[in-house]
């Protein structure tokens, strides 16, 4: 989340990928970055534990909502 915040910052667009777990830990970094509507994408949960394909499926699941992100869209 830090790192996708500080890339913004420097005015590289960035997409955060998270999964669902950390998604109050994302928002609570958010929050304190006094970055309340930063948004990040969101995937299943695991996948540490995936295979090439299993991991590649989310990928492209996710690949929508980081288009959105790093077109600035909602």
């Amino acid at each position: 989340m830090h790192d996708g915040i500080e890339t913004d910052n420097r005015g590289k667009p960035a997409a955060v990928l998270i999964t669902e777990p950390f998604i109050p830990t994302a928002r609570a970094i958010a929050e304190i970055r006094a970055l309340p509507d930063y948004r990040f994408a969101v995937l299943k949960h695991p996948i540490g534990s995936l295979n090439e394909d299993e991991l590649r499926q989310r990928a492209r699941d996710a690949a929508p909502q980081i288009i959105k992100i790093l077109l600035g869209k909602e």
